[in-house]
């Protein structure tokens, strides 16, 4: 026997949880099933810091942070929960993108200045900057795991079912507007605690991140996603006085003082934390279920010179390890599309987050049958790569 319910999202992440939100907010009959703890540390929606980055040169991207920055402080006023702070982010060396970006930004309602290495020297004295600075005052800082609490909070509030150590084990596609999912309730450790429970639905939305493959890929066509192991640290400030934005860090294509690097730099102050920096995208390809949690050696040792380099205001000898995950397509776009009654959003990790309101809004108008902006649609050239 099974139960029936209107749409069911599988996967509590930033996204699910989102889209869950959207759904209730809308009176749909909607249930969330996630596979950990609540605040759990093994995907990608972890953490107490997010860069809120604006320093985007394509449209869609850039109309999606017009309607992310209402939203996110809508969600603020709807939970009684501070989630952003707007500390500004910038992005400094040689990017030839900078003018272009800071033409495009006023129009869509930011402000942006480019700044000398000396001026922004000034303004953030625990930064060396390099080359060139683009300075975006309206980015900031997200506290990603009181978003996600937040979110699924007010989920509840609006009628959403929202269930923790519930694990998906499987998904069928029974016709254009039936799906069928198998939950199984564990214990804390995973263990499982009765029978299996079987829910159909006249829509699914799949918010997976690093397991989308895994539990997905038997029924629906898909792109490649790259699951990687991604360690960050957080590094002890050596000065608590300091105003630290967020930042990005972009090395010079064949200049030798940038040969230890894997990739740009990105960071952020964590309150209470450190100084979050890390490499992006380049941490060792991972199973889901099988991970380290250790850093990659030569990438921790090669963090720890950058640090040593570039922060003067941290103890690079002073940092603790974080570890997640990130799950890229190959274009580094999102998937945010449909097919039959399954809606997919995956592909988000390394700069989806600030997006989170948005996606949620995007996969609930999937469910009804209009679509998210074709650069995240599931063409047949995106899938099976």
């Amino acid at each position: 026997m099974s139960e029936f319910i209107d749409t069911i999202v599988v996967g509590g992440g930033a996204m699910g949880s989102a889209a869950t939100l959207e759904l209730a907010r809308r009176g749909v009959d909607v249930a969330l099933f996630e596979r950990f703890a609540p605040g759990h540390h093994q995907g990608a929606s972890h953490g107490a810091s997010r860069n809120f980055n604006l320093s985007y040169g394509d449209p869609t991207y850039l109309r999606m942070l017009a309607e992310a920055l209402p939203a996110w402080r809508d969600l603020e006023v709807e939970t009684g929960t501070r989630l952003l702070d707007q500390v500004g982010v910038v992005n400094h060396g040689r990017n030839p993108s900078f003018d272009d970006i800071a033409a495009l930004l006023p129009g869509f309602g930011f402000d942006a200045e480019l700044l000398s290495t000396e001026e922004a020297g000034r303004r953030w004295p625990g930064i060396r900057f390099d080359d060139r600075v683009l300075h975006t005052p309206q980015a900031g800082r997200l506290n990603a795991d009181g978003a996600v609490e937040a979110l699924q909070r007010a989920a509840t509030a609006h009628g959403a079912r929202v269930s923790h150590h519930a694990r998906v084990t499987r998904i069928e596609v029974l016709g254009d507007d039936r799906t069928r999912v198998e939950v199984v309730r564990t214990d804390p450790d995973g263990n499982p605690l009765g029978d299996t429970e079987v829910f159909e639905s006249r829509r699914l939305v799949v918010t997976l991140g690093a397991w989308t493959a895994k539990l997905l890929g038997g029924a629906l066509a898909l792109p490649r996603f790259t699951v990687t192991q991604e360690q960050p640290a957080h590094f002890a400030e050596r000065d608590d006085s300091l105003v630290w934005p967020g930042f990005n860090h972009l090395p010079t294509a064949g200049d030798p003082r940038y040969g230890s690097w894997p990739s740009p730099v990105y960071g952020m102050q964590t309150p209470g934390e450190g100084i979050k920096a890390g490499w992006h995208g380049v941490g060792p390809v991972t199973d889901p279920d099988a991970r380290s949690f250790r850093s990659e050696p030569h990438q921790l040792t090669a963090l720890q010179r950058y640090a040593r380099d570039w922060l003067p205001g941290v103890d690079a000898d002073a940092f603790t390890e974080i570890s997640c995950t990130y799950t890229t397509t190959e274009d580094s776009n999102f998937v945010i599309d449909r097919i039959g009654p399954v809606a997919v959003g995956a592909g988000f990790s390394g700069h989806g987050f600030k997006f989170t309101p948005v996606v949620g809004r995007y996969l609930a108008d999937l469910t009804e049958g209009t679509p998210a902006p074709s650069l995240f649609s599931l063409q047949a050239q995106r899938r099976g790569r």
